[in-house]
This record gives C-alpha cells, structure tokens and sequence, in this order.
C-alpha cells in the first residue's frame, strides 16, 4: 500500500488529523498544498492569521503550524508511510515552512505512529485539575518526547515556580488593559457567535469558568464582555506547569518547538492528562526573558503547558479541509 500513490481522500484525511493541532487562539494559521506529480505536502504559514499584537514576533504562528506538521508526521506513520520532511526549504518563499514529502514504507517510527489516537482526543482543558502530582516517570516520559524533537521540557518547582506563576499573574493582568490584546481577543473569541456557524477561534462553551480562587495561569477568553451561565470555580493552589524551551531562537527552533509540543501533548493525552497553555508571559518581551530556568540561564523559552488530571476540554471547532488544502498534478 505504502507504494502506491497517495489517493486524494487519504491526502485529505491527513491533513484533517494535521489541523486538528493547537494554535494561538484557535486561529488555525496554516494552509496545505500536495503536489501529486511528487508525492509532497506543503506547509505555508496563513499569514492573514497572524496577530501583531499577541504575537509580536510572529513566534506563536510557526509554533502552531509545527504542531500541524507533527500530527502529519504521525498520520503518515500511521498509514505505513515515511514522511520526509524539509523545515524551512525556500529562503525566498517566507510563507513556506515545511515540506513533507509521502514515501515509504514507514520504518523505526512505531513511538511516533502509537501518537495517532491521541491526534482528535486532545483538547484544551480550561478546567481546574486535582491536585494529584504528575509521576516521574511520566514526567520523564513526556520530557524525552520533547528533546527526540529538538527542544527540552523542564517542570519549574519551588521558587522558579513562584517566579513563573508570578509573571504569568503580571502578564494577564497587563492584557486586561491592553487594547491591541482586547482586539485579538474580540477577533478570535466567539461569545455570541452560534457554534454551528464559526469554524475557527475560542468558542464561549470553551472558556472554562471564571477563577474564584487558587494560582493555576489561567487567560480569561471572555475579557470585558459578558458570557451568560459561565461559572465561577477554585483551581489548583500548586499548578503543574511544564517550560519548553530551544537551544537557538530561529523560525526553524520555533518551528522544532511546535513539534515538540505536539508530542508532549499527545503523549500526555495517552497518560491521562489533561492540558491547557499558558502563553501569557510569552507575549511580552520583558517577561519572555526570565522564565528560564534561573539556574542553567540557558535556552529560549517558547511554550509554557499547564498539565494535570482533570476533565477533557470540549472540542472546538476546525476549518473544513476543503478551505484549507489545494492539491495540484
């Protein structure tokens, strides 16, 4: 089967189980194109989904894609095909980011193929979760998962803990009057928008409730405006948070990065827990900087996980693969 030419239907099903990843806001900042005559899925950044202020760098928007190239990566294992990939392959096209050429048969890649389950089952949990403490072994799974991808997972404790939960705190508070915040929140926020009629950004059902109590990094989606039956709810007084960070700080590290989230994530899925994300601190420059391990002094942070065992996120929802995959002879 891995020898035959892809059939159009399995190209589409692969880039379902791709743009079933996580992105800044739910904005699903990617596009695909498969070129028949090479057997080859492009990558291109959506750069009409970028958010200059959020995302000043536009740092979040190759993150979210790379996530999208890692669940194509493990859907093409998944249906005993090798995918070769290229990161970054067209200096003089910026919109390009990868390029995953369909050969075969699939070899050695058996740890990435077991992800697929996960691919449609992880959702973010903007949940509270119990207090239960991640195993070890666990741990030390999920930060194996991040350095086979380029990147290194480090769970903060004690004081680099505080420190971190503290400029998340700051950095919240920061977008609460921030209008260039607010505006990418009223852009890619839907409170009253019907869930049948929107197929990207944060749905109001995914909010979650509003925090009463406890420390958990948690963005409220509603921001100044109102959401009728949302709940109130105490969460976790010692979050479990997880810092990704890269060696370099490039579009190809940040590319490596979303990758790498991606499979922490989906194995995380697997082990039962939940997740959520916690970029707040990301999003400023100022703050960016000391979240790294205050020891080492090392390293870019580029994603800050909340993780947990708790209650499963709803789904929210996804472009329709017709808007968002061209295939050519």
């Amino acid at each position: 089967m891995s020898r035959r030419a892809p059939s159009d239907e399995l190209v589409s099903d692969l880039v379902h189980d791709a743009a079933a990843a996580p992105s800044m806001h739910n904005a699903q900042p990617w596009r695909f194109r498969y070129v028949r005559r090479s057997r080859t899925l492009e990558l291109r950044a959506d750069l009409e989904r970028a958010m200059p202020h959020s995302d000043p760098d536009n740092r979040a928007l190759p993150i979210g894609c790379g996530a999208a190239l890692l669940n194509l990566r493990v859907a093409v294992v998944h249906e005993g095909r090798h995918p070769e990939v290229r990161l970054l392959p067209d200096p003089t096209d910026r919109a390009l980011l990868a390029t995953v050429r369909l050969t075969g048969p699939a070899s050695g890649e058996r740890d990435l193929g077991a992800l697929h389950p996960a691919i449609h089952q992880r959702h973010s949990s903007r949940y509270p979760f119990e207090e239960t403490e991640i195993p070890e072994a666990v741990r030390a799974a999920l930060a194996e998962a991040a350095r086979v991808e380029g990147a290194t997972l480090a769970f903060p404790t004690s004081w680099h803990l505080r420190e971190v939960l503290e400029l998340a705190q700051e950095a919240e508070a920061r977008n609460i009057t921030d209008p260039g915040s607010d505006q990418d929140l009223a852009q890619w926020t839907r409170v009253d928008t019907p869930a049948a009629n929107a197929d990207d950004g944060v749905p109001h059902y995914a909010f979650g409730p509003r925090m009463r109590g406890g420390k958990a990094p948690m963005r409220d989606f509603a921001g100044p405006r109102q959401t009728a039956g949302r709940d109130a709810a105490g969460f976790e007084r010692t979050p479990q948070l997880a810092l990704l960070s890269t060696d370099h700080d490039s579009p190809e590290d940040w590319l490596r990065a979303g990758q790498a989230v991606e499979r922490v994530l989906l194995l995380a899925t697997l082990e039962g827990l939940s997740s959520s994300f916690a970029t707040q601190p990301l999003e400023w420059t100022d703050l960016r900087w000391p979240l790294r391990d205050p020891l080492t002094g090392s390293g870019y942070p580029q994603m800050l996980l909340r993780l947990g065992y708790g209650p499963e996120g709803p789904s929210t929802p996804r472009r329709p693969v017709s808007e968002i995959l061209d295939i050519e002879p």
